[in-house]
């Protein structure tokens, strides 16, 4: 199946690029929704199901692991069908995946909600193939980060919605040993999904590609496998996606735990005030990304986030709460300038790469986990020593990207973009028009 036809963002109106942007943030909102449920449900099924910490991090296992199993092929199909149809697919399986909670819920049945969720995460890996790319593409290459990062912003939006409604309606009275009121819920985001779904399919959403194809001057095409800020990329976006999902899987566990005296329902609460402080702070950078470069921005805050992850293993009391909230706002703008750094310059790979980056959220499958071995041995606070690894990756990558731009084109702080202008294929008509125009004149001088 050839590709759809395609334009480059540069030769949308300014009308029609406002109207996909809005568009495609709108699925930002469903992925943060569905992750800001399945960080509580870790500590409800816990009790509900009378399992471990390292058992109740099966659903993390099975969400983020279908990224890693089903981006990759996400990202190679949406190359053959285009974005629209991708987010059809998409929005198809995390439906069908929420619908399954009602029966895993009524049965009680631990195994069918981590079935389900594989599914949702499925449908999930899709939709950020296809959005965040989608984003990335839509517009000056220079602003990349930033119009990422404000789109990812509705993401923590409703991320934080998924805290407060299991404090009100998972921990508190009959509610906090049952799972009647997980079915309406899941039942909920399955509607959500098909709504949008019903609008996209009579939207029209505009086909676009990346402007800048990976040749090099003599037109050679260059391989995918060595654009090796991507497959850097893509190793520092597991190991950030785990660390973060860490971090968020024990929030509510590490609250209670740090001898306070903080309930579950007061934990679900604080929880939500963390995903506001990381949405917060992804507004914030959208700011500071018109004016700084990513990639040193990037490396900032991934020094912040290995330093107070450190602090939050160490702390007790409200000096750990206090360093978690710090991590949280610093965890802000990693993911979506990771993506954007990797997938930077990719041309007609951008939807592989983007397939590649996404991958990496699979790293969200085995870090909960790790971290939840150790809390059982030894304890919740201790148990963030594992995600500080996942920190130090990302600021790795970071810190090598700035170096590489300093010895290409010297040092800078401020937000230069460096990839090339490629002209439109209108462009590129006129132009060879002009040119044989001007050659023929020269024959008929000679002449």
């Amino acid at each position: 199946m050839a590709p759809p036809a395609a334009t480059t963002g540069a030769e949308l109106s300014r009308r029609q690029r406002i109207y996909a942007f809005a568009l495609v943030t709108s699925l930002f909102f469903t992925w943060g929704f569905a992750y800001g449920l399945l960080d509580v449900l870790n500590a409800h099924f816990q009790t509900v199901f009378g399992i471990s910490k390292l058992q109740s991090t099966m659903l993390q296992l099975a969400y983020f692991g279908a990224y890693f199993v089903w981006a990759p092929f996400a990202g190679a199909f949406m190359s053959r069908i285009g974005y629209n149809k991708g987010v059809h697919i998409g929005l198809g399986l995390y439906s069908l995946g929420a619908v399954f909670f009602w029966p895993s819920a009524k049965f009680e049945k631990y195994g069918g909600f981590v079935g389900s969720t594989f599914v949702i995460g499925c449908g999930l890996s899709t939709l950020e193939v296809a959005a965040n790319s989608y984003i990335s593409v839509l517009g000056s290459p220079k602003y990349a980060a930033a119009r990422l990062n404000f789109s990812q912003g509705f993401q923590g939006i409703a991320s934080f919605s998924g805290p407060l409604i299991a404090a009100r309606w998972f921990f508190t009275g009959a509610n906090a040993t049952s799972l009647g009121t997980v079915q309406w819920v899941y039942l909920a985001v399955a509607g959500l999904g098909v709504a949008l779904n019903v609008l996209f399919f009579f939207a029209e959403l505009p086909e676009i590609t990346s402007a800048t194809p990976t040749e090099d001057i003599s037109g050679q095409q260059e391989s995918f496998w060595k654009q090796y800020h991507c497959l850097f990329g893509w190793v520092a976006q597991t190991a950030y996606v785990g660390a973060q999902v860490g971090v968020a899987a024990f929030a509510v566990n590490y609250f209670e735990d740090q001898g306070v005296g903080i309930s579950a329902p007061r934990a679900s609460d604080l929880f939500s005030f963390c995903q506001i402080t990381f949405t917060v702070g992804r507004f914030i950078g959208v700011a500071l990304l018109n004016f700084i470069d990513p990639a040193f921005l990037l490396a900032c805050y991934g020094f912040f986030c290995t330093l107070f992850c450190i602090l939050v293993s160490q702390l007790p009391g409200y000096g750990g709460v206090a360093s978690l909230f710090l991590l949280f706002f610093f965890e802000s703008i990693c993911y979506p300038c990771i993506f954007t750094l990797g997938t930077k310059n990719l041309g007609i790979h951008t939807k592989r790469g983007s397939g590649l980056i996404v991958m990496g959220v699979g790293g969200g499958a085995w870090y909960p986990s790790a971290q939840g071995a150790l809390a059982d041995k030894t304890n919740t606070r201790r148990s963030y020593l594992v995600p500080t690894s996942g920190y130090i990756a990302m600021t790795m990558y970071a810190v090598g990207l700035v170096v590489s731009q300093a010895t290409k084109d010297g040092f800078t702080m401020r937000n230069c973009s460096a990839q090339v202008d490629i002209p439109s294929p209108a462009e590129v008509s006129k132009r060879d028009s002009t040119e044989k125009q001007i050659a023929s004149d020269e024959c008929l001088k000679s002449a």
